[in-house]
């Protein structure tokens, strides 16, 4: 099975993208993040079209959080919204089963600028989805927490860190939260496959980044200990990248078999 994790950056926007991406890589399960699009303009026609069904949590401003999956599997919503704060109305969270495994969509805030009230959120909201985890893994069902965590894990993880040490997406809180959330039992699929490799996932729009790979992995799959000995491959559909009118994350996928 392919499952795969998108910003698209707008999904009206990119659509074309998005479809072509599709037809080409056909994965089986897609979660898409940054939707931009409030509940009613989600494309679900052109979706259908394209072999996939779809539920989505739709939002107008930079949220909005979408499970796609390809016609003949399964998908039941379990919720979407993360538990532990009923004022918080932002649409970054997304659960649903598929096939039996928990797919959890998530969209972790930026953050910037750090220190400030947006900082202060973000971390919270880490929290949130921290405590959340722990619960999902006292279930013993296979789960898979999934998207754009607007997090580097490591140096590795980011093109001449020594620029980033004052960004919410680096600093040493934000690094410090994903430590604790992974220590939980959870494994981080890319650095499983690919320990010491530079893999990036998001190349910034100015000054050329994508042209010199000046990139950041921030899109990342957290598998629960049912689901890494299944773990077959992990790739980011680069080329995405460089496509016209594209987002400025590329998808990446894993097989799990």
């Amino acid at each position: 099975m392919k499952i795969a994790t998108y910003n698209v950056n707008g999904v009206n926007g990119r659509l074309r993208v998005l479809l072509r991406w599709l037809g080409e890589a056909q994965p089986d399960i897609v979660c898409l993040q940054e939707l931009k699009a409030p509940q009613e303009k989600f494309p679900i026609e052109e979706i259908n079209k394209a072999g996939y069904n779809a539920i989505w949590h739709g939002q107008k401003q930079w949220n909005g959080v979408a499970i796609l999956t390809k016609e003949g599997h399964t998908v039941e919503e379990v919720g979407r919204m993360l538990p532990g704060d009923v004022e918080d109305v932002q649409s970054r969270y997304l659960e649903a089963m598929v096939e039996g495994i928990l797919i959890c969509c998530l969209y972790l805030p930026n953050g910037n600028p750090a220190p400030g009230p947006k900082f202060d959120y973000k971390l919270k909201w880490f929290q949130r989805l921290t405590d959340r985890a722990k619960v999902l893994l006292d279930f013993k069902t296979p789960v898979i927490l999934l998207g754009d965590f607007n997090v580097m894990p490591t140096e590795l993880d980011v093109y001449k860190p020594e620029r980033w040490v004052n960004d919410a997406l680096f600093r040493p809180e934000t690094r410090a939260a994903f430590h604790n959330l992974v220590a939980q039992g959870w494994t981080d699929a890319i650095r499983h496959l690919y320990p010491t490799e530079t893999i990036y996932t998001f190349w910034d729009y100015f000054r050329n980044a994508y042209d010199r790979n000046a990139g950041l992995r921030i899109d990342h799959f957290l598998l629960s200990p049912q689901l890494v000995k299944k773990l077959k491959h992990a790739e980011v559909d680069r080329h995405v990248r460089g496509w016209e009118k594209t987002s400025d994350h590329a998808p990446v996928w894993i097989e799990i078999g």
